[in-house]
C-alpha cells in the first residue's frame, strides 16, 4: 500500500502565491507519476499538473504559466507552487500517486485526501 499525504492549502487573497506539498510512503513501490487534481462541489475531479518519473511535466490550460510542479524523487513528495491565484482556483486539490506496490506490483493510483484552497477576491 502507498499512503498520501497533502499540505499547504489555505486562505489566500487573489493574486497571491501558495504551495502546495505532497509526499507519498508505504512499503516499497516505484512511482511512475505524480500530479494535481482539484475539484469543487458538484463538480468532477480535473487534473491541474502531472509530473512523470521521466520529469514529462502536463498542465492543465488554465494553469499554465502560473503554476508549477516539481518533484523530489529521492523525498517522493511532489509539489505545486501556485502564482496569480484567482478566485476560480478555489478548490481541494488532491495529490495522486501512480505507482506499482506490492503484492501484484500492477500500476495502481493512490490518492490523498485532499486539501482545500480557498482564493478570496
Amino acid at each position: 500500500q502507498v499512503q498520501v499525504v497533502e499540505s499547504g492549502g489555505g486562505l489566500v487573497q487573489a493574486g497571491g502565491s501558495l504551495t502546495l506539498s505532497c509526499a507519498a510512503s508505504g512499503s516499497t513501490f516505484s512511482i511512475n507519476a505524480m500530479g494535481w487534481y482539484r475539484q469543487t462541489p458538484g463538480n468532477q475531479r480535473d487534473l491541474v499538473a502531472i509530473i512523470t518519473s521521466s520529469d514529462t511535466i502536463t498542465y492543465a490550460d488554465s494553469v499554465k504559466g502560473r503554476f508549477t510542479i516539481s518533484r523530489d524523487s529521492a523525498k517522493k513528495e511532489v509539489y505545486l507552487a501556485m502564482n496569480s491565484l484567482k478566485s476560480e482556483d478555489t478548490a481541494v486539490y488532491f495529490c495522486e500517486v501512480d505507482a506499482r506496490a506490492p503484492p501484484n506490483f500492477s500500476l495502481t493510483r493512490y490518492w490523498g485526501r485532499g486539501t482545500q484552497v480557498t482564493v478570496s477576491s
